[in-house]
């Protein structure tokens, strides 16, 4: 049934079922911080979004390529110097690879500086009989497994907005100092990836496309300045709605309010409903606004969604981010890519190959396997190809850091060698060896 919209402003979602949201001791605590933010300057800004938008359109037509990766949730510690600088090196080398592979512009888009509030399964968590609440993330409790951590405190949205902040901070000033500059790959190395299996192919790139710019430059006789500095955009799952209202705002001669704590806010696949709170949320704001889409989801909920979050069907409004699990995309992206294209209406597709595929292992670890991963995604640029339809980007969970938390790869990482490091606070990542391999993987599927 269609949902029956509201009058929209930022606080119009606390009108609709909520879920995956904190149940915070004191209202007044939590509305004191809530002015606090309200009162501070904005993380990103309208022109940004506005540019990433025009970028996503690109992409919608299969003229750009989007890259979206990061943690599968920050920690305050993250706000560190060579937590950042790994994060943006390999994002960097990813999209080396698939620039020159694809012979396409790559949007590069970090779940970066905002990605510290994650849904749960379960409200409480139990060990040896006591029972907490959850941890949700940095923004909202500790991690740590005592009932002072583990209390909803409003004060971590003051923190999170400050790590946010700082952390954005790092990144444009890395980019505008030279570190992304495309002549100087070599300033993205990281030291431990000196024997990697894929270190090898990545440096052939890197000579390859360091010849071609000195090509263009010497028949252009000049410098190529968009080679010199890389635009980054962050995004964050919108989950805690209220951090996300406390920083929507209405800017000078744009029409619409901006979510301004972030260039892509996403909605997640619990949180997706189209009579909730983060529909009803996400529907007003201005910024370009993902979807998880998967198993489950009608035709008549699609369709909602897209009357919902785009009305004026407008290019690099809405995205789609699709995740099955390798043994279930077969029988549902098809059916799914149908129905959108029936409707005439404007979506840029994005595979995230990682959520659909989460398992445990006998010992207990949550991890996933490479081959899975790399079969969805395989099986979506097939499949987006055999329905007439353009694959656009992906969206992984990786990191830049020597982790073991994924099954397989180049190396074979098996059960066992997951305990070595093992880092994340929530889901499995891609280490960076298994996120270089995925890029060329994408590069041999849809390269040219």
């Amino acid at each position: 049934m269609k949902t029956k919209s509201l009058p929209w402003s930022p606080t119009s979602w606390q009108q609709r079922a909520v879920s995956q949201q904190a149940t915070y001791p004191s209202t007044e605590a939590l509305d004191e911080t809530l002015e606090q933010l309200a009162q501070l300057p904005p993380l990103v800004t309208s022109w940004e979004i506005e540019a990433l938008k025009e970028q996503l359109a690109a992409a919608e037509r299969g003229e750009a390529f989007l890259l979206q990766g990061g943690d599968c949730a920050e920690s305050f510690s993250d706000c560190s110097s060579p937590v950042i600088t790994n994060k943006l090196k390999i994002l960097l080398q990813m999209s080396l690879l698939l620039i020159h592979g694809m012979r396409k512009p790559v949007i590069r888009v970090g779940r970066i500086a905002g990605q510290y509030a994650k849904p749960r399964s379960a409200d409480t968590e139990t060990k040896n009989g006591v029972s907490l609440p959850s941890y949700r993330g940095d923004l909202i409790n500790g991690q740590e497994f005592t009932a002072s951590e583990r209390i909803p405190d409003p004060l971590r949205l003051l923190r999170g907005y400050g790590r946010a902040a700082m952390t954005l901070n790092f990144i444009r000033a890395l980019s505008d100092c030279g570190f992304a500059d495309l002549h100087h790959p070599e300033n993205w190395d990281l030291e431990f990836v000196k024997h990697s299996s894929q270190a090898e192919e990545y440096q052939r790139v890197v000579k390859e496309l360091s010849g071609s710019l000195r090509f263009m430059e010497t028949l252009g006789g000049t410098g190529n300045a968009e080679m010199q500095r890389v635009q980054f955009f962050t995004s964050h799952e919108g989950l805690h709605l209220h951090y996300e209202q406390a920083l929507t705002r209405k800017v000078p001669h744009s029409e619409g309010m901006f979510n301004l704590s972030t260039h892509l806010p996403w909605i997640g696949f619990r949180t997706a409903a189209t009579g909730g709170a983060h529909i009803e949320y996400f529907r007003g704001i201005a910024n370009p606004v993902g979807v998880k889409v998967g198993p489950g989801m009608s035709d008549e909920t699609l369709l909602e969604l897209q009357e919902l979050l785009n009305p004026a069907n407008e290019a690099g409004k809405l995205i789609f981010i699709h995740r099955f699990g390798a043994d279930r995309i077969a029988e549902n992206l098809p059916r799914m890519i149908r129905v959108v294209k029936n409707s005439g209406r404007r979506v840029l597709w994005v595979c995230d190959p990682m959520h659909g595929n989460t398992e445990a292992t006998a010992s207990g670890y949550k991890t996933r396997r490479f081959e899975k991963i790399l079969s969805e995604l395989q099986q979506s640029f097939d499949i987006h190809q055999q329905e007439g339809s353009v694959l656009g980007g992906v969206h992984f969970e990786l990191t830049g850091d020597d982790v073991t938390e994924c099954i397989g790869g180049a190396r074979g990482l098996d059960e066992t060698g997951l305990e070595r490091a093992y880092r994340t606070q929530v889901d499995p990542r891609l280490n960076y060896e298994q996120a270089l391999e995925m890029a060329m993987a994408i590069v041999r599927k849809a390269g040219v």
